[in-house]
């Protein structure tokens, strides 16, 4: 769901539709792991603009983001009950993938090394990022296009994690912690 990108393009009988590249599983733990958990925050800013456009609201997904704290819930609520609604069967506890998010990411107080346990965060964003993905395909308004292969953007992001691993690691057997 990286780009989750959308623009209008017209239906063939004349209704507009909005276009949404969604990406697997695999890339968002690739993504997620080379960028130290942070792919989670884009995913999670994503995830609020789908809404925003599906309802055709005016909620603000950078501050739901920022603010996530306090909105991760309800995201992974809106998630859920969407993919139910549309025929998903797999289910979660929306309460129980927050606080295990939160937990996880508080590792990140951690003394060197085990801080770096905080990257596993990104787990608890599977079950609503599988249920966004199977509700985005069954949502109508939408066209739903599976991104194949990594972006330009998407590969920048794996170049500059793969350097913050290496800083990181060298770092640790150094002494020196960068975060």
């Amino acid at each position: 769901m990286e780009n989750l990108e959308t623009s209008i393009i017209p239906d063939t009988i004349g209704a507009d539709k909005i276009a949404i590249n969604k990406i697997s599983v695999n890339k968002f733990i690739i993504l997620s792991t080379a960028t130290l958990g942070l792919y989670g925050l884009w995913w999670i800013y994503k995830s609020w603009r789908f809404f925003q456009d599906k309802e055709k609201s005016d909620i603000m997904p950078a501050i739901r983001t920022l603010f996530s704290i306090f909105y991760l819930i309800l995201l992974f609520y809106k998630i859920l009950k969407l993919a139910k609604n549309n025929g998903y069967k797999p289910g979660y506890s929306s309460v129980f993938l927050y606080a295990a998010f939160l937990v996880a990411n508080l590792l990140v107080v951690l003394p060197t090394p085990f801080f770096l346990a905080a990257v596993i965060s990104f787990v608890f964003l599977i079950p609503p990022f599988m249920a966004l993905n199977y509700a985005m395909d069954h949502c109508e308004g939408f066209n739903v296009i599976e991104q194949k292969t990594f972006s330009k953007r998407q590969l920048i992001l794996l170049i500059i994690g793969i350097i913050l691993w290496i800083l990181n690691i060298s770092g640790i057997i150094t002494g020196i912690s960068l975060i």
